[in-house]
């Protein structure tokens, strides 16, 4: 009989709502590990992991790599060997980044605009279109 503090892979993944893939993945990484395996080879996990694969999933949520959340996973098992401090850091490193991302996802844009601006887009060949001739040109966009 199963003790109901303990799940299997795939009762974990359903409580979890994720793939038993996905545990396997995490699990793959390092990021989650079996409490041990059953005599038929079955993964058992504690309901802790259930509870550490949500942290996984909310931390991707919010953009965190995966070597990311295993910094936080590591802050989150010893959390009186850190500060606030050092877990905000994460999150300011985080936001740097993601402000990084969406410069240049704006500087895309807007040369994809000037583009499109310059392209007449009529019904006429594509011999001369601006668009194919400004991506040939050694020109900056």
């Amino acid at each position: 009989m199963k003790e109901s503090s303990t799940l299997k892979i795939g009762e974990l993944a359903k409580e979890a709502g994720v793939t038993v893939d996905t545990i396997r993945f995490y699990e793959n990484k390092g990021l989650l590990a079996p409490l041990q395996r059953s005599q038929g080879g079955y993964r058992i996990f504690a309901q802790s992991d259930k509870e550490r694969l949500l942290f996984i999933q909310r931390a991707k949520k919010v953009g965190f790599t995966l070597d990311e959340i295993g910094e936080l996973l590591e802050l989150q098992l010893h959390p009186g060997d850190h500060t606030c401090e050092e877990v905000k850091h994460h999150t300011q490193q985080k936001i740097d980044q993601v402000s990084e991302k969406i410069g240049e996802l704006v500087r895309i844009q807007r040369s994809l605009q000037r583009l499109h601006t310059a392209c007449c887009g009529g019904p006429e060949s594509a011999d001369h279109c601006s668009i194919l001739q400004i991506l040939a040109s050694t020109e900056p966009l």
